[in-house]
């Protein structure tokens, strides 16, 4: 039997890819929810999955977390100066641990693209495959959802805020590469590199437009410059580092197509079209 690892399996999309395999048929006890907190798990113990502690921060747990695991998802941490460093622990815990095959969730041409965010999934790309752990990089595109949580801001300030222009975004949805993920953990001879994106880029306006009509309200989108977007979201908040860099990643997709539809990797491996915009906004909105 495969024993096959998720890591952040409580988290939005390491919970869905759990789903995913289960969905797929592999058996519950073959699957090893490898999480910070295990007491976070209970959701996934009721399934039947195994709960393991592992803290990328603590590099000490990640020996028993992977201990009998043949193929591990290494989902990307949320933590944008010091991830690096956590990939790369997970990353030599896995092979001295003897695990089989890595799938590392990265970002759309992480090799070449010129977003700021991809810096640190590059050196990840890199330590794997200098590792010699057979791998897959799973190049995730944008998740829709990263705009549809902002409806609640929205629908009071009538304006998405960016600086994308009028740059397309193949985006997909969490269910979307999760259910890839799955895919390439089951896959008898998983492919190197995977760009993964959705079939029906849309520009911030489009989307603008599709939240409005759903809501039946006039919903608009505002194009301010790089710098000003910086500012709006460090006053909202958000470190200054971070809106930098989210600031960086529109205007990549304004002047470079940086989150463009790269090809049907993503169709391909879930055997269906990717979630339509329309679909992604409709469910957020029930949310």
């Amino acid at each position: 039997m495969t024993t096959i690892a998720v890591t952040g399996a409580t988290g939005h999309l390491g919970r869905l890819v759990v789903q995913a395999l289960l969905d797929r048929g592999v058996e519950p006890g073959s699957i090893v929810a490898a999480v910070r907190s295990p007491e976070k798990a209970a959701g996934l113990l009721a399934h039947g999955v195994q709960a393991r502690e592992a803290d990328f921060d603590r590099p000490e747990t990640l020996a028993s977390a992977f201990a009998g695991v043949d193929r591990l998802l290494l989902v990307s941490t949320s933590s944008p100066g010091s991830r690096l460093t956590q990939h790369v622990a997970a990353i030599d815990a896995a092979k001295a641990a003897g695990v089989g095959f890595v799938a590392y969730t990265s970002i759309l041409r992480a090799d070449t693209t010129p977003v700021a965010l991809a810096a640190d999934h590059k050196a990840t790309e890199e330590h794997l495959a200098a590792s010699g752990l057979a791998h897959s990089f799973l190049r995730n595109g944008w998740y829709i959802e990263n705009y549809t949580a902002q409806i609640p801001t929205v629908k009071a300030t009538g304006s998405f805020l960016g600086s994308a222009g009028e740059g397309r975004i193949a985006g997909a949805t969490r269910l979307d590469y999760a259910e890839a993920a799955a895919a390439v953990l089951t896959a008898a001879a998983p492919k190197t590199v995977y760009e993964l994106g959705g079939d029906q880029p849309f520009t911030m306006a489009e989307l603008a437009a599709e939240v409005g009509r759903q809501l039946g309200a006039e919903i608009s989108y505002t194009d301010v410059p790089a710098e000003k977007l910086v500012e709006i979201l460090a006053g909202a908040g958000v470190p200054q580092g971070f809106a930098e860099i989210l600031a960086d990643t529109d205007v990549q997709i304004r002047e470079n197509g940086a989150l463009d539809n790269p090809g049907p990797d993503l169709r391909d491996l879930i055997g269906r079209p990717t979630t339509p915009l329309a679909t992604a906004v409709a469910e957020a909105l029930k949310a």
